[in-house]
């Protein structure tokens, strides 16, 4: 039916989409439906490349919080909507796209963030990371760090590494900068810590010597 639609698309076949296709990314048995949802999304953005934006945004909207497997689910239809994504889309949504890519990165849950760095298997889509470093490397470095220090599945450590090594080739005077940048935060967050625990350590012995008083009262 959607491929059928006429160009330009009319009004109401856009609000179809807003109103009726995406919000159904919502409820939790999505997954019961997700395959012909992804579908029909996909052609909507196929037949008329401006809605890309739309979409993605959509799916975002109705990102899951808690629910591992609905997340998985949505990193698969937001790889086939940025297959048939243009560049100039691309750059409206890839700031919020990002951020929220980030987060799968860094999920204790090893599906999804596999599902994510798989992207990056992806030509189309690392061609527009490519074209957009800039502005994607620096919302991403500290996740991928994360990872490469910390994550306790070795099979997210490579791909990460792989990924991380990849943007390096792009543009090693990006990656140092972003690098650089890193480190600074993460000094920066040790001497908060540092700063916090002098401070916890004040207060115990404040009250330790209040509770001395205290007692000294008292007998």
């Amino acid at each position: 039916i959607i491929n059928g639609f006429a160009l330009p698309m009319k009004e109401e076949h856009k609000l179809f989409l807003v109103r009726a296709l995406i919000p159904l990314h919502k409820p939790k048995c999505v997954s019961s439906y997700h395959q012909q949802l992804s579908y029909c999304i996909t052609q909507f953005v196929e037949k008329d490349y401006r809605l890309a934006d739309t979409v993605i945004r959509g799916v975002l909207k109705y990102w899951p919080v808690t629910n591992c497997g609905k997340e998985v689910l949505f990193l698969g239809e937001l790889e086939e909507v940025l297959e048939v994504t243009q560049s100039a889309e691309f750059q409206r949504c890839m700031v919020p796209l990002f951020r929220q890519i980030g987060r799968s990165l860094n999920s204790p849950h090893f599906q999804v963030a596999e599902r994510a760095l798989f992207w990056w298997n992806n030509e189309h889509i690392v061609g527009l990371i490519a074209e957009n470093r800039r502005v994607i490397l620096p919302i991403i470095f500290d996740a991928l760090e994360k990872n490469i220090r910390g994550h306790w599945n070795q099979a997210i450590v490579g791909l990460s590494s792989n990924v991380r090594r990849m943007f390096l080739d792009m543009d090693s005077e990006l990656f140092e900068e972003c690098q650089r940048q890193h480190e600074e935060r993460e000094a920066k967050a040790g001497e908060v810590e540092e700063q916090r625990e002098l401070t916890w350590k004040k207060l115990e012995e404040v009250a330790a010597q209040g509770t001395g008083e205290d007692n000294m009262v008292v007998v």
